[in-house]
């Protein structure tokens, strides 16, 4: 028993759900107490966003060892379907939680179809390959957006490639309007359902790492010729990570979209592909604790460090360097598993004083 308590694999998670429900206690209380300025509160959402998204990406950059570039693509996907989803129930369902719930489901499942219709042709590709064709998919994709209009009125939903063919009745709204995107969005997302959905996402995520399903896929990325040599199929097990990976990008895709009442497809472009990924390796590969400290830091920071301007860079450069120097320093990785060992040793003799 003992034994099992401080397996390696069993600590990481402990202390990755410990990490995640203490820093969403503190900060309830100091809401409900000293209180939190509108700067902070106005990240809350983003930031479980991108802690949702940069997890589900280190499932396919880190367990499975393949490199996309297409991850703002399925947010973007799952935010716009969340949106819509969210505009079309508001006259028929008065319960933002649920809306919401309803919403965040329907945007991840579109999401993960999209994803799975994509990974039929991407997963054939390995390295450089399959980064540029996800990179062209996150284009495709906004340029896509970029030119739906669609609106609803009491005779159900127009939808057209071109703005002035959506003629709408009186009392009916637009829900996209092509490059200005969704501009009148009822904000219905909370710190609580992005909570929520960041337990939810390491619970998928470390069942299937630590699933014969994630052994196997992680076989796959460490010695293909091998894994396939003992049966294993690489293709399907890459593409289920894949899909999953969609579908939690299109869940969090959709808490962002319903926290703002304006969203332009713009936002979901490359550079956002490369901040998420930037959140997965400095945080670590494989290492879900890594990153959502990583996720945190470099996504907050530069906004607390507005008010210093000409420091701001230099300080987030410097707080960059020295988290890669933490993630990539082998010395201090043997100081921490050498202080487990230790705790575990002497609760070990202790559990076995107490038998004796």
């Amino acid at each position: 028993m003992c034994e099992k308590i401080f397996d390696k694999k069993h600590i990481s998670r402990t202390i990755s759900y410990l990490v995640v429900i203490a820093g969403f206690i503190i900060i309830q209380l100091m809401m409900n107490t000293v209180g939190i300025k509108s700067l902070f509160r106005s990240l809350l959402v983003p930031t479980c966003c991108y802690i949702v998204a940069a997890l589900s990406l280190n499932l396919v950059v880190g367990v499975s060892g393949e490199l996309s570039l297409g991850h703002s693509g399925f947010m973007s996907v799952g935010a716009f379907v969340g949106i819509i989803i969210s505009g079309l129930l508001e006259p028929y369902l008065a319960i933002n939680w649920l809306r919401l719930l309803i919403a965040m489901f329907v945007g991840g499942l579109v999401a993960g179809i999209v994803g799975l219709f994509i990974s039929v042709p991407v997963l054939k590709l390995q390295g450089d390959y399959l980064a540029i064709v996800t990179l062209a998919f996150c284009q495709i994709i906004k340029s896509l957006l970029n030119n739906i209009y669609l609106g609803v009125a009491n005779n159900g939903l127009h939808f057209s490639f071109i703005q002035n063919k959506v003629v709408l009745s009186n009392g009916g709204r637009m829900l996209l309007s092509g490059p200005m995107g969704a501009t009148a969005t009822t904000r219905i997302a909370t710190f609580t359902a992005g909570f929520l959905l960041i337990l939810f996402s390491l619970l998928i995520i470390y069942n299937l790492t630590y699933s014969r399903f994630g052994r196997t896929i992680m076989a796959a990325r460490d010695n293909r010729i091998a894994a396939e040599s003992v049966g294993i199929h690489i293709r399907n097990t890459k593409m289920l990570a894949f899909v999953i990976s969609a579908i939690l990008a299109g869940m969090s895709g959709a808490l962002f979209g319903l926290n703002y009442s304006t969203l332009q497809p713009a936002k979901f472009d490359f550079n956002l592909s490369i901040l998420i990924l930037v959140y997965v390796v400095l945080g670590g590969l494989g290492n879900m604790t890594g990153t959502i400290f990583a996720t945190i830091i470099l996504y907050v920071l530069p906004e607390l460090l507005r008010g210093l301007q000409d420091y701001r860079i230099l300080i987030y450069s410097i707080i960059l360097i020295l988290i890669m120097l933490v993630t990539n320093n082998q010395n201090l990785k043997e100081k921490v598993e050498t202080l487990i060992m230790k705790i575990k040793t002497r609760f070990l003799k202790k559990g076995s004083a107490a038998n004796d």
